[in-house]
Protein backbone atom coordinates (compact mmCIF):
# COMPACT_ATOMS: atom_id res chain seq x y z
CA UNK A 1 0.00 0.00 0.00
CA UNK A 2 0.92 3.39 -0.52
CA UNK A 3 2.84 4.61 2.18
CA UNK A 4 0.98 7.75 2.60
CA UNK A 5 -2.41 6.22 2.49
CA UNK A 6 -1.45 3.86 5.11
CA UNK A 7 -0.33 6.81 7.25
CA UNK A 8 -3.64 8.40 6.80
CA UNK A 9 -5.50 5.57 7.64
CA UNK A 10 -3.18 5.09 10.82
CA UNK A 11 -3.63 8.91 11.90
CA UNK A 12 -7.45 8.37 11.49
CA UNK A 13 -7.95 5.16 13.46
CA UNK A 14 -5.04 5.78 16.00
CA UNK A 15 -4.49 9.24 16.80
CA UNK A 16 -7.15 12.62 17.18
CA UNK A 17 -7.68 12.49 13.80
CA UNK A 18 -10.88 14.41 13.81
CA UNK A 19 -10.11 17.13 16.21
CA UNK A 20 -7.13 17.89 13.89
CA UNK A 21 -9.14 17.71 11.23
CA UNK A 22 -11.22 20.64 12.69
CA UNK A 23 -8.04 22.98 11.51
CA UNK A 24 -8.75 21.87 7.99
CA UNK A 25 -12.54 22.21 7.62
CA UNK A 26 -14.27 23.82 10.07
CA UNK A 27 -17.67 23.24 9.35
CA UNK A 28 -19.50 25.71 11.35
CA UNK A 29 -23.12 26.11 10.06
CA UNK A 30 -23.49 29.35 8.77
CA UNK A 31 -26.13 31.69 9.84
CA UNK A 32 -29.80 31.79 8.70
CA UNK A 33 -30.28 32.36 4.73
CA UNK A 34 -31.69 36.13 4.10
CA UNK A 35 -35.10 36.03 2.77
CA UNK A 36 -36.33 39.31 0.35
CA UNK A 37 -38.44 41.39 2.59
CA UNK A 38 -40.75 42.31 -0.52
CA UNK A 39 -41.20 38.77 -1.87
CA UNK A 40 -42.23 37.44 2.12
CA UNK A 41 -44.39 40.17 2.09
CA UNK A 42 -45.94 38.70 -0.58
CA UNK A 43 -45.95 35.14 0.29
CA UNK A 44 -47.99 36.38 3.45
CA UNK A 45 -50.24 37.46 1.32
CA UNK A 46 -51.08 34.69 -0.58
CA UNK A 47 -50.87 33.10 2.48
CA UNK A 48 -53.23 34.14 4.15
CA UNK A 49 -55.58 34.63 0.99
CA UNK A 50 -55.36 31.23 0.09
CA UNK A 51 -53.76 31.98 -3.13
CA UNK A 52 -52.51 28.94 -3.97
CA UNK A 53 -50.69 29.54 -7.24
CA UNK A 54 -49.21 32.94 -6.08
CA UNK A 55 -48.02 30.98 -2.72
CA UNK A 56 -46.45 28.15 -4.32
CA UNK A 57 -45.23 30.89 -7.43
CA UNK A 58 -43.23 32.94 -4.93
CA UNK A 59 -41.96 30.32 -2.55
CA UNK A 60 -40.21 28.95 -5.94
CA UNK A 61 -38.21 32.00 -5.76
CA UNK A 62 -36.58 31.58 -2.63
CA UNK A 63 -33.20 29.86 -2.82
CA UNK A 64 -34.72 26.96 -0.43
CA UNK A 65 -38.21 25.79 -1.02
CA UNK A 66 -39.90 24.75 2.83
CA UNK A 67 -40.62 20.70 1.67
CA UNK A 68 -38.55 18.60 0.33
CA UNK A 69 -40.93 17.20 -2.22
CA UNK A 70 -39.78 15.40 -5.89
CA UNK A 71 -42.12 17.48 -8.17
CA UNK A 72 -40.64 20.81 -6.18
CA UNK A 73 -37.67 21.01 -8.68
CA UNK A 74 -39.27 20.59 -11.98
CA UNK A 75 -41.99 23.49 -10.54
CA UNK A 76 -38.67 25.55 -9.93
CA UNK A 77 -37.92 24.58 -13.60
CA UNK A 78 -41.18 25.43 -15.29
CA UNK A 79 -43.09 27.61 -13.53
CA UNK A 80 -45.75 27.62 -16.00
CA UNK A 81 -46.49 23.79 -14.66
CA UNK A 82 -48.14 25.20 -11.56
CA UNK A 83 -51.10 26.15 -14.00
CA UNK A 84 -51.50 23.20 -15.93
CA UNK A 85 -51.23 20.87 -12.27
CA UNK A 86 -53.31 21.73 -10.12
CA UNK A 87 -53.51 18.72 -8.08
CA UNK A 88 -50.39 19.10 -7.33
CA UNK A 89 -50.50 22.68 -6.00
CA UNK A 90 -53.24 21.72 -4.05
CA UNK A 91 -51.07 18.68 -2.26
CA UNK A 92 -47.89 20.88 -1.75
CA UNK A 93 -50.21 24.14 -0.38
CA UNK A 94 -52.37 21.58 1.73
CA UNK A 95 -48.73 21.08 3.64
CA UNK A 96 -47.50 24.56 3.35
CA UNK A 97 -50.77 25.84 5.45
CA UNK A 98 -50.81 22.89 8.04
CA UNK A 99 -47.17 23.83 8.87
CA UNK A 100 -48.23 27.44 9.06
CA UNK A 101 -46.05 30.62 8.50
CA UNK A 102 -43.55 30.78 11.09
CA UNK A 103 -42.53 27.06 10.16
CA UNK A 104 -42.49 27.80 6.51
CA UNK A 105 -40.27 31.12 7.27
CA UNK A 106 -37.86 28.63 9.36
CA UNK A 107 -37.75 26.22 7.15
CA UNK A 108 -36.80 28.57 3.95
CA UNK A 109 -34.13 30.74 6.20
CA UNK A 110 -32.00 27.42 7.80
CA UNK A 111 -28.51 27.70 6.97
CA UNK A 112 -27.27 25.97 4.09
CA UNK A 113 -26.09 22.26 4.40
CA UNK A 114 -22.53 22.44 5.94
CA UNK A 115 -21.29 19.70 3.34
CA UNK A 116 -22.10 22.16 0.17
CA UNK A 117 -19.67 24.88 2.96
CA UNK A 118 -16.36 23.46 2.95
CA UNK A 119 -15.43 23.67 -0.48
CA UNK A 120 -13.37 26.88 0.49
CA UNK A 121 -11.88 25.33 3.54
CA UNK A 122 -8.52 24.06 2.24
CA UNK A 123 -7.81 26.92 0.37
CA UNK A 124 -7.84 28.96 3.62
CA UNK A 125 -5.91 26.42 5.48
CA UNK A 126 -3.13 26.58 3.00
CA UNK A 127 -3.45 30.40 3.55
CA UNK A 128 -2.62 29.87 6.89
CA UNK A 129 0.98 28.85 5.82
CA UNK A 130 -0.08 25.54 7.17
CA UNK A 131 2.46 23.75 4.79
CA UNK A 132 5.32 25.77 5.72
CA UNK A 133 5.26 28.27 2.50
CA UNK A 134 2.71 31.22 2.25
CA UNK A 135 0.86 30.54 -1.10
CA UNK A 136 1.70 32.77 -3.63
CA UNK A 137 0.37 34.34 -6.60
CA UNK A 138 0.51 33.85 -10.38
CA UNK A 139 3.58 36.18 -11.06
CA UNK A 140 5.73 34.94 -8.08
CA UNK A 141 5.28 31.57 -8.44
CA UNK A 142 6.49 31.21 -12.20
CA UNK A 143 9.46 33.83 -11.20
CA UNK A 144 10.86 31.87 -8.04
CA UNK A 145 12.47 28.53 -7.44
CA UNK A 146 12.08 28.13 -4.15
CA UNK A 147 9.24 25.54 -2.80
CA UNK A 148 6.26 27.19 -3.38
CA UNK A 149 1.97 26.58 -3.15
CA UNK A 150 -0.02 29.08 -5.87
CA UNK A 151 -2.84 31.11 -4.74
CA UNK A 152 -5.16 31.53 -7.31
CA UNK A 153 -8.76 30.80 -8.49
CA UNK A 154 -10.33 27.81 -10.10
CA UNK A 155 -9.67 29.10 -14.09
CA UNK A 156 -6.05 30.49 -13.38
CA UNK A 157 -4.94 27.13 -12.04
CA UNK A 158 -6.47 24.82 -14.73
CA UNK A 159 -4.57 27.31 -17.24
CA UNK A 160 -1.52 27.58 -15.66
CA UNK A 161 -1.45 23.24 -15.34
CA UNK A 162 -2.91 23.24 -18.56
CA UNK A 163 -0.09 25.42 -20.15
CA UNK A 164 2.80 24.36 -18.52
CA UNK A 165 2.28 20.49 -17.63
CA UNK A 166 -0.05 19.19 -19.80
CA UNK A 167 -2.63 18.53 -17.62
CA UNK A 168 -6.17 18.27 -19.93
CA UNK A 169 -8.54 17.14 -17.84
CA UNK A 170 -11.68 20.08 -17.68
CA UNK A 171 -12.00 19.79 -14.40
CA UNK A 172 -10.72 22.44 -11.98
CA UNK A 173 -7.74 22.11 -8.79
CA UNK A 174 -7.47 22.71 -5.92
CA UNK A 175 -3.88 22.78 -5.29
CA UNK A 176 -0.98 23.52 -7.36
CA UNK A 177 2.76 23.69 -5.90
CA UNK A 178 6.35 23.11 -6.41
CA UNK A 179 8.60 21.18 -3.95
CA UNK A 180 11.91 19.84 -4.18
CA UNK A 181 12.12 21.51 -8.01
CA UNK A 182 8.78 19.22 -8.72
CA UNK A 183 5.11 19.83 -9.29
CA UNK A 184 2.51 18.89 -6.80
CA UNK A 185 -0.88 18.98 -8.12
CA UNK A 186 -4.32 17.43 -7.02
CA UNK A 187 -7.90 17.89 -5.44
CA UNK A 188 -8.76 18.09 -2.25
CA UNK A 189 -12.18 16.52 -0.49
CA UNK A 190 -13.75 16.13 2.39
CA UNK A 191 -16.15 13.10 2.33
CA UNK A 192 -18.64 13.41 4.72
CA UNK A 193 -20.31 9.99 4.59
CA UNK A 194 -21.16 7.47 1.98
CA UNK A 195 -23.22 7.39 -0.92
CA UNK A 196 -24.85 9.18 -3.28
CA UNK A 197 -23.30 12.50 -4.04
CA UNK A 198 -19.80 11.74 -1.80
CA UNK A 199 -19.07 9.01 -3.91
CA UNK A 200 -19.21 11.54 -6.77
CA UNK A 201 -16.79 13.47 -5.34
CA UNK A 202 -14.50 10.58 -4.24
CA UNK A 203 -14.62 9.32 -8.41
CA UNK A 204 -14.10 12.88 -9.52
CA UNK A 205 -10.71 12.71 -7.15
CA UNK A 206 -9.48 9.59 -8.46
CA UNK A 207 -10.31 10.65 -12.35
CA UNK A 208 -7.99 13.40 -12.06
CA UNK A 209 -5.21 11.69 -9.70
CA UNK A 210 -5.10 9.08 -13.03
CA UNK A 211 -4.98 11.87 -15.58
CA UNK A 212 -2.33 10.55 -18.05
CA UNK A 213 0.60 12.32 -19.41
CA UNK A 214 0.57 15.02 -16.62
CA UNK A 215 4.02 16.81 -16.35
CA UNK A 216 3.83 16.43 -12.48
CA UNK A 217 2.86 14.57 -9.38
CA UNK A 218 -0.44 14.17 -8.80
CA UNK A 219 -2.21 13.94 -5.26
CA UNK A 220 -5.68 12.96 -3.73
CA UNK A 221 -6.13 14.85 -0.65
CA UNK A 222 -8.81 12.95 1.20
CA UNK A 223 -10.43 13.38 4.36
CA UNK A 224 -13.36 11.60 6.02
CA UNK A 225 -14.71 8.20 6.16
CA UNK A 226 -12.62 6.53 3.59
CA UNK A 227 -10.04 5.87 6.32
CA UNK A 228 -12.69 4.08 8.56
CA UNK A 229 -11.47 -0.02 8.76
CA UNK A 230 -14.46 -1.82 7.54
CA UNK A 231 -16.28 -3.29 4.06
CA UNK A 232 -17.46 0.57 2.98
CA UNK A 233 -16.41 0.79 -0.39
CA UNK A 234 -14.13 3.58 -0.76
CA UNK A 235 -11.71 1.93 2.02
CA UNK A 236 -11.91 -1.13 -0.12
CA UNK A 237 -11.01 1.11 -2.95
CA UNK A 238 -7.75 2.80 -1.59
CA UNK A 239 -6.75 -0.45 0.26
CA UNK A 240 -6.61 -2.62 -3.33
CA UNK A 241 -7.25 -1.49 -6.83
CA UNK A 242 -6.08 2.44 -5.49
CA UNK A 243 -3.27 1.01 -3.01
CA UNK A 244 0.00 2.68 -5.09
CA UNK A 245 -2.21 5.79 -5.64
CA UNK A 246 -0.81 8.95 -3.83
CA UNK A 247 -4.03 9.27 -2.11
CA UNK A 248 -4.00 10.94 1.52
CA UNK A 249 -4.74 13.17 4.21
CA UNK A 250 -4.29 16.88 4.40
CA UNK A 251 -2.68 16.01 7.97
CA UNK A 252 0.02 14.38 6.25
CA UNK A 253 0.34 16.28 2.94
CA UNK A 254 3.32 18.57 4.45
CA UNK A 255 5.34 15.75 5.39
CA UNK A 256 4.70 14.17 1.60
CA UNK A 257 5.51 17.31 -0.24
CA UNK A 258 8.99 17.85 1.86
CA UNK A 259 10.51 14.33 0.16
CA UNK A 260 9.28 14.52 -2.88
Amino acid sequence: MNYWTKLSIDYANQRSYLDDLFQVYPTIPEGVRDIDKSLWTKIEKAFQQKNNIDLLGNLLKLDLFPIKDSYVAYLKRDKSALERNPATVDRLCGRLYEMGLSTIFSRCSEPKETNRQIGPFFRRWLNKKSLGVQPIRLHEFVKTKDNAVLDAGDAEMMAFAKNHLNYNRNKGLDFIGRFNGKYVIGEAKFLTDFGGHQNAQFNDAISTLQAKGVNAIIVAVLDGVLYIKGNNKMFKEVTTDLKDENIMSSLVLREFLYQV
